[in-house]
């Protein structure tokens, strides 16, 4: 099997900022090269002259000899210094393996361990942060606009094949094999207790009384309709226009009435229904047939698909409306919600104890998968090409040590040549 590395593993370069570093990394060449001519110039001018000069000499010696030794360090960690192959040097090109596996090992042991994710997470402040940006109504209006593309953009793509297939293997199989009488059941127990139904028997007694208000006319044919053929005409009006008005107060008082004995047999209806469906097995078997009666129903895949068809295009078109319900609300929520993350302290505490908890998860499961991305990408880099870019990067830096070495080799040379001078 061929170990070349992959030259896809190696990070795309960015030409411009590849230029900056490379200009940086001459210029301090240069800097530190001259220092070192300029010291050997020196120590050629001042070789074996006494008084004064005589110390100039020795930290001009000093001088070349640290700055020679840093040349050489700084150069062997990237390549042979001279082309020669010295032992122990062209570190990164022989041992980046090594010295990944180090990297590795560092980020685990000083990044990723609870307590620094922790603290880091706190100290980031997400929360805040996130309400004090939200805040801004362009910055809301910002978020606003690329969920709402995002969405667009998705229910685009589900095409009808794929709800006619959500249906077909997915949801009706499953329906199919789940009894339907316990949920039923659990659902309709829990509605009655919490009274959760009196709001749609609210809305419907509304509507219903709204409409025989305001549509008499209807209400009379099709109660004529009905009336027998030899009921004389007058007769008829006057019945269909009683009982019209008596449905209209017979509605507005259960509407008007929370304790309406109307209402109060709805509830035990319904409560009986639910112990039924839980307990009853003739009203179970009911319930079966009637699901299965449903689910094998040739125009269930259809009605699913022209169901989605509608909530799709209801979404579409007010989610491309910058001032549609869709948006509106949802830009009431965000803004809504920003004020509560400045102003709540007890749910800024939260939120940002769900995303240490949720970063730790992260690092406790995948840590050991993360760190050895890092591993396993060096591994993969071509080595010499891998020294030049980590050059690149920090060889500008690391030639302020030849420099140092330079000026410190100096002193230390007319230190030393001052000491000898006194032990004389």
């Amino acid at each position: 099997m061929s170990t070349q590395p992959d030259p896809v593993a190696m990070i795309t370069p960015d030409p411009e900022a590849d230029q900056i570093r490379r200009r940086g990394l001459r210029r301090m060449r240069t800097v530190a090269v001259a220092l070192l001519l300029f010291a050997a110039v020196v120590y050629v001018l001042t070789l074996d002259r006494d008084g004064w000069l005589g110390f100039v000499n020795a930290g001009a010696e000093a001088s070349m000899i640290g700055a020679i030794a840093d040349w050489f360090a700084v150069t062997a960690l990237f390549r042979h210094p001279l082309g020669i192959p010295i032992p122990h040097t062209a570190l990164v090109t022989k041992r980046k393996d090594d010295l990944g596996r180090g990297l590795q090992e560092f980020v685990a042991e000083n990044f990723l361990q609870e307590d620094i994710v922790r603290d880091r997470v706190a100290a980031a402040e997400v929360s805040s942060r996130a309400g004090d940006w939200l805040r801004d109504p362009v910055n809301a209006r910002r978020v606003v606009d690329e969920v709402s593309e995002v969405v667009a953009i998705a229910l685009g793509k589900v095409r009808d094949e794929h709800i006619a297939e959500l249906v077909e293997a997915a949801l009706v199989p499953r329906f199919r094999d789940e009894p339907i009488s316990p949920i039923l059941g659990s659902l309709l127990t829990e509605v009655v207790r919490d009274d959760l139904h009196h709001g749609v028997v609210d809305l419907a007694l509304e509507e219903l009384h709204r409409w025989l208000v305001h549509n008499p006319d209807t209400f009379t044919e099709v109660l004529s309709e009905r009336a027998p053929w030899w009921a004389p005409p007058r007769l008829n009006e006057a019945v269909t226009h009683r009982i019209h008005t008596e449905a209209i107060r017979w509605v507005a008082d259960i509407r008007d009435d929370p304790r309406h004995h109307a209402r109060e047999a709805l509830d035990s209806l319904l409560g009986q229904l639910a112990q039924d469906l839980l307990f009853d097995p003739v009203t179970q078997e009911r319930a079966e047939r009637f699901k299965l009666r449903v689910l094998e129903h040739p125009q269930l895949v259809t009605s699913g698909i022209s169901l989605w068809k509608a909530l799709r295009r209801a979404l579409l078109s007010s989610l491309r409306l910058r001032d549609g319900a869709v948006r509106t609300r949802l830009l009431g929520e965000i803004s809504g919600f920003a004020e509560r993350l400045v102003e709540d302290d007890a749910l800024r505490r939260k939120l940002d104890g769900a995303a240490a908890d949720a970063a730790v998860f992260v690092v406790e499961r995948y840590g050991a998968e993360l760190t050895t991305v890092i591993t396993s990408t060096i591994e993969r880099w071509d080595g010499k090409e891998a020294a030049r870019r980590i050059e690149l990067h920090v060889g500008r830096d690391l030639q302020f040590i030849r420099i140092n070495g330079t000026i410190v080799g100096g002193l230390v040379g007319v230190t030393i040549h001052a000491l000898i001078v006194l032990l004389r």
